[in-house]
């Protein structure tokens, strides 16, 4: 919530300044997230009258004015401006003036100059070059009243400083400047200058008749008629100066006096032009297909669970959140229905979001407008109206008030014993007593309990604790003591043979990944199509509509990221992310972390695209490839060694996937983009993704000690030919099988040769075998290795090679 602080003193005007103002705010709970001045500095800048205008005698688009700033003599001023004329009183910098800065950040020194040979003893100036507004239209048009001579600053009251409060949804009552002067009068003890609602003199007694069809929508509502109003009337400068500064631009009289008591008091309420109704009105529930277009200019189809009011023909406006185009009022006006209500928050809340907009009279609502105002405000309103819209022919009926359901008070009580051990400070009764009355509590106390009655505007008070939060903003968060904690503090020690998440992220890091943090809600499609989930998990209320359903796979968040990047000509991406997938599971059960019917496993994914290294000299420029995230997998897991079988997954290449798998369970998958995808989504290239199960990377094996070996390893080459289906995996199982007398210490392969031959030759060969070259590490703890035993171990390998894949020995 946005208002100025002179506004805001009108109602509390503490003797403290305004830094000491916003933080006595922060400090109670009400924070302020931004102080901003009005407008920014500049000097010599007075009311001016332009007596005379005439035409430049060297250009066209130029005038020579002669202005009256309240000197002896007329200043001769050069402008531009179209709407340069006599008559106007505007902005003039005189000789001297500083102008807020330009784009090189120094002020703009007004001097005596020349333009096309005629001296210029000043500057006219617009709102733009005051900073005051974007408008650049012309001259900044002044009241004919205003004072010539007057100092702009004083005169516009532009040394005031917007407040810009951030509010948790308990804190309704305080949003409102007068409800924030209420807060300011309780934190500082300054008197509160309680407004009047004088009563209007009646003069007819028509009323529009109406009925409150749905009570547990509308507890109250209230309404008069005014006849013979000036619709076309000027809304005053200090109002449309008010709601400026509140963030809310002028646009007609009527409607800025709703939307100046909406600030003002706090209470949403709506003007109908009378004329345009259609015998009464009715508050009731909406209807399926019914159809309302709104002051936005939207048409919105209303079902059920929409609050609106109607009248005999149509639906005339969407109930707490925003009136009907059908009835709203205009420059041919002369008849108003004014209209105050009390909607029940639950029945508002989340109905903007339906149709995709939110309103300032929703966001009130929905936490809870005062129910017992009513009349007051509309007293209010009518005021304003007669003030500023008020002919001689100006007549005001009486206010018809429906009371249907309005919310009855429950008492509550705080025990002084439980607010001294929750807050953690010694505290009187007399303290916690005195901090509910300068809240305008009504307070009644016994021996060691308070009880109080919340007031209408306070629908946040409802249970012990919120009185003890009121105790505790009182009294002043910043005064609350330091006391260490009393229960031993001990840090809980990881098991060996795990690592932390931490670790994980550092090792990614390591590998050149950079990480990225997405939301957990996705666009349903990714489900579909990179998930292969037909029934993804969906968002009651999700906050945008490419975000509606629960992710269960984090392949879709990293490919958005990668389009990100592509679009902004990023030519190499690592990325990965470590989040929590959302699955469904009927064995889970609910507990303190868990949701029943809903598994939550953490994962880790990763993501590369485009060169396999940085730009260097060193190395040709290569594209990185399956393998390449392959290895960065393996060095994951290390010093575990996962196993890498053909795989299939919904977003990979069915030819260019493996599953992974550790100790024989699957643990993830690492492969290439599927083309479909690389293709849907417009990737140049595609890029290569794994996706593994947190749990699985954050096991590791506990370090055993091992000497160094004494004796002098000897390595062997072997090269066998085999058939295409085997795998690295088959081949390094076999060799570590065979036996060795523990002899192998390992096994590394170093080159795979495929026979160049025609596709007709290899046909009738029936022969698609590949030659792969093994290079065999040896050695013993006991003594140098004998050439009978490294023979032995060699010919033991090649058998087993043979028996277990098929292998042969290529000679």
């Amino acid at each position: 919530m946005q208002f100025s602080e002179s506004w805001l003193r009108t109602f509390c005007n503490p003797a403290i300044s305004t830094d000491q103002l916003a933080e006595t705010l922060t400090m109670a709970g009400l924070e302020v997230e931004e102080l901003k001045p009005v407008a920014p500095p500049f000097t010599h800048i007075v009311v001016g009258e332009i007596k005379e205008a005439e035409q430049h005698p060297n250009a066209d688009r130029l005038r020579v004015c002669k202005v009256d700033v309240g000197q002896a003599e007329l200043l001769n001023i050069v402008c531009g401006a179209p709407n340069a004329r006599v008559g106007i009183r505007i902005p003039c910098a005189l000789v001297g003036a500083e102008l807020p800065p330009v784009e090189d950040g120094k002020p703009f020194l007004i001097k005596v100059g020349k333009l096309r040979g005629v001296e210029s003893q000043g500057m006219l100036c617009s709102a733009r070059e005051l900073k005051l507004s974007e408008d650049h239209g012309g001259l900044m048009e002044l009241p004919l009243d205003a004072p010539l001579g007057k100092n702009i600053r004083e005169y516009l009251d532009l040394d005031d400083t917007l407040f810009t409060l951030k509010l948790t949804p308990n804190l309704a009552h305080c949003l409102s400047v007068y409800g924030v002067a209420r807060e300011v009068s309780a934190l500082t003890g300054a008197p509160l200058m309680a407004p009047e609602f004088p009563s209007a003199a009646v003069s007819i007694q028509d009323k529009v008749a109406v009925k409150i069809s749905a009570p547990d929508l509308c507890g109250r509502f209230s309404g008069r008629i005014i006849r013979n109003v000036n619709t076309k009337a000027k809304t005053p400068q200090w109002m449309v100066d008010r709601l400026a500064r509140c963030g809310q631009r002028s646009v007609s009289p009527l409607v800025d006096i709703s939307n100046y008591v909406m600030f003002e008091l706090g209470r949403p309420s709506h003007i109908f032009d009378l004329e345009k109704i259609h015998g009464g009105l009715d508050v009731r529930w909406g209807k399926q297909g019914e159809q309302l277009k709104l002051l936005n200019g939207n048409t919105v189809t209303l079902d059920e669970k929409v609050g609106v009011i109607a009248d005999a023909q149509q639906v005339e406006s969407l109930a707490g959140i925003m009136g009907g185009d059908a009835t709203a009022v205009s420059d041919d006006t002369r008849h108003i229905y004014v209209e105050a209500a009390f909607w029940w928050p639950k029945s508002i809340a989340g109905r903007s979001r339906r149709f995709n907009f939110s309103t300032d009279a929703g966001h009130r609502f929905e936490r809870g407008v005062d129910p017992q105002q009513t009349v007051e405000h509309i007293e209010r309103i009518t005021k304003l109206i007669i003030e500023i819209c008020g002919t001689p022919e100006t007549q005001c009926g009486p206010v018809d008030d429906l009371v249907a359901n309005v919310p009855a008070a429950a008492p509550v009580s705080l025990r002084v014993a439980r607010a001294v051990k929750v807050i953690g400070m010694p505290l009187t009764q007399a303290q916690c007593a005195d901090a509910l009355r300068r809240l305008s509590l009504p307070v009644q106390e016994s021996e060691g309990v308070i009880t109080i009655t919340p007031p209408s505007f306070r629908f946040d008070l409802q249970i012990e604790e919120d009185l003890i939060e009121e105790v505790a903003r009182m009294v002043g968060y910043n005064n609350l003591p330091h006391t260490p904690p009393q229960a031993p503090i001990t840090a809980k020690i990881r098991q060996e043979d795990q690592r932390s998440a931490f670790a994980v992220r550092r090792s990614l890091a390591a590998l050149g990944y950079q990480e990225t943090i997405n939301f957990s809600f996705v666009e349903e499609r990714w489900e579909h199509e990179l998930a292969g989930n037909p029934n993804p998990i969906k968002l009651l209320n999700p906050i945008a509509s490419q975000m509606s359903v629960m992710r269960s796979s984090l392949i879709g968040s990293l490919l958005q990221v990668l389009r990100f990047n592509l679009a902004r000509k990023a030519p190499r991406v690592r990325v990965f992310e470590l989040g929590r997938v959302f699955l469904r599971n009927a064995s889970i059960k609910s507990t303190d972390s868990t949701v029943e019917g809903f598994d939550q496993p953490m994962r880790v994914s990763g993501l590369a695209s485009g060169g396999a290294d940085a730009l260097q000299w060193g190395r040709k420029e290569q594209g990185v490839d399956f393998f390449d995230v392959k290895g960065d997998v393996e060095a994951l897991f290390a010093p575990l060694k996962p196993e890498f079988v053909p795989g299939q997954h919904p977003a990979l290449h069915p030819g260019r996937t493996a599953e992974i798998k550790l100790n024989g369970r699957s643990v993830g998958f690492v492969g290439e983009l599927h083309p479909k995808w690389r293709q849907s989504y417009e990737l140049t290239t595609a890029p290569i993704v794994f996706e593994l199960e947190l749990d699985a990377v954050l096991a590791r094996q506990v370090p055993v000690f091992q000497s160094v070996a004494k004796f002098q390893a000897v390595q062997r080459d072997v090269a066998v030919v085999v058939g295409d289906q085997v795998t690295h995996a088959d081949l390094v199982r076999a060799v570590r099988a065979a036996p060795t007398q523990g002899l192998l210490r390992d096994v590394q392969l170093f080159d795979v040769y495929r026979p160049k031959v025609t596709k007709d030759a290899e046909a009738a060969a029936g022969s698609t075998d590949r030659s792969l070259a093994l290079r065999l590490t040896l050695n013993s703890d006991e003594a140098t290795l004998t050439e009978d035993q490294i023979e032995s171990a060699m010919k033991a390998v090649v058998d087993q090679l043979v028996t277990s894949v098929g292998a042969r020995q290529r000679a």
